[in-house]
């Protein structure tokens, strides 16, 4: 079953503008030490004005942290989620270091330590709430380090990332109460009162009105579960006025099915197949129990999200690289993208391949050129290449099946270090890196 596009691609966001909104964020840091320099931060410069500086800047990286994963069309498509999320890890991290550095800054600025942190907890107001947003940002910080995540399901890390939104809201009156910078200056009350409602209008726009929003007009519902192998299933959706959602080959929603007890749980899965006006695909490994799903289940939905579409190429010839069920999104550009297009699939055994049947029929349709690379590893390096080709480099077994992979541009969806593997083959060829679109989903 191939549906047929009617879609146009995903809309695309002009790189200047990335420059831009990072450049936007840089600012609101010097606004911000401008801002406390301005408040007397400096000739006053001790232990006590150094902490309120070093809230101050937590509190900004803070609400850039809130902004960074709103969800925020323009932001999103600028980036990408792999791009947004880094930053956003990074971001937190050093908001949450900021934090915990102001409070003993501050504690020992006023002349103690134990004895003097509890005072302040409960006589300066807001200071409690403060405090345990303080504990719920560092308890989401200490689950996000790597080998935190790796113990996780992703749908439980998620739920749990969401207190970091009640962290940011315990802390708001706090800064509003006692917060000196805040108080003294109109110009910084107007400042920070502008950041805080720019932060919170975006999470309710973008994360909670728009998805709800869409999940109700496009009333989108699963059609068929299809069995694609021994742990791979399709779900077939099917909702009204889908052409709406700008949706492109290649980007991913957030799911989720509305039957059981795990409907509060977004699972983000690619389109495995070029939406149309009335159908959606994902095609995932059955570790979330989707198999089990009867035709007819409610869907709710938050997207599309993703620059592994159509809208980011810049040039005529394409080259798709797909490792296991990355192939999912690389397949549905395949179906999507005209001109000269090249597909790599890359498997650890045969029965590890999916959508094959498809992926002929696509490829014998478009005039596409499709190689299917089986086998295990190669042993001693970090290759994107099977076994069997160990005795070439990365770069040239590349070259050698697409020697104009110089001019393409080269799409790349598997697991991360696959895909370094072959991101550092195609630079190797002659591929600049602006060329080479991939999204981590390491989270």
């Amino acid at each position: 079953m191939v549906a047929a596009l009617t879609v146009p691609t995903a809309r695309r966001v002009p790189l200047w503008w990335r420059d831009a909104a990072g450049s936007l964020a840089w600012a609101s840091g010097l606004v911000v030490v401008g801002l406390w320099v301005a408040g007397g931060g400096v000739s006053g410069w001790g232990l006590t004005s150094l902490g309120r500086l070093t809230g101050l800047l937590a509190a900004d990286l803070l609400l850039i942290q809130v902004l960074l994963m709103a969800r925020i069309p323009a932001v999103e498509r600028a980036y990408g989620q792999d791009v947004l999320a880094r930053r956003h890890r990074v971001v937190g991290f050093t908001s949450v270091t900021l934090m915990l550095a102001h409070v003993v800054l501050i504690t020992l600025g006023y002349g103690g330590l134990l004895g003097e942190f509890w005072h302040l907890v409960v006589t300066y107001p807001g200071m409690l709430l403060a405090l345990a947003g303080t504990l719920l940002l560092a308890m989401v910080a200490v689950t996000s380090v790597r080998l935190a995540r790796r113990r996780m399901r992703y749908e439980s890390w998620h739920l749990l990332h969401l207190y970091a939104y009640l962290g940011a809201g315990l802390a708001l009156p706090h800064q509003l109460w006692t917060g000196q910078e805040f108080l003294t200056s109109p110009v910084a009350t107007a400042y920070w009162w502008s950041l805080w409602i720019a932060a919170a209008g975006a999470v309710l726009l973008w994360r909670v009105a728009v998805p709800v929003a869409r999940t109700l007009a496009h009333g989108i519902r699963v059609a068929a579960v299809v069995r694609e192998g021994p742990d791979t299933v399709s779900v077939w959706m099917r909702g009204r006025n889908l052409d709406r959602l700008r949706a492109g080959a290649g980007q991913f929603f957030t799911w989720r099915f509305l039957s059981g007890a795990g409907w509060t749980r977004g699972h983000p899965y690619s389109l495995s197949a070029a939406p149309t006006g009335s159908t959606l695909r994902i095609t995932v490994r059955d570790g979330g129990g989707l198999a089990q799903l009867r035709p007819g289940t409610r869907v709710a939905i938050e997207g599309p999200y993703g620059r592994l579409h159509g809208g980011v190429r810049t040039r005529p010839g394409v080259t798709l690289l797909a490792s296991g069920i990355g192939v999912t999104p690389l397949r549905a550009l395949l179906e999507e993208l005209p001109g000269p297009v090249t597909l790599i699939y890359r498997a650890g055994e045969r029965a590890d391949l999916v959508l094959t049947a498809e992926i002929d029929a696509i490829a014998a349709a478009r005039g596409a050129r499709v190689f299917y690379l089986v086998g295990h590893r190669v042993p001693g390096r970090p290759s994107w290449l099977p076994d069997s080709a160990a005795h070439r480099s990365d770069v040239e077994a590349l070259r050698q099946l697409v020697p104009d992979v110089a001019d393409h541009d080269v799409y790349v969806c598997g697991a991360p270090g696959w895909m370094e593997a072959v991101r550092r083959a195609a630079l190797g060829a002659g591929v600049p890196a602006g060329r080479i679109h991939l999204e981590r989903f390491d989270w």
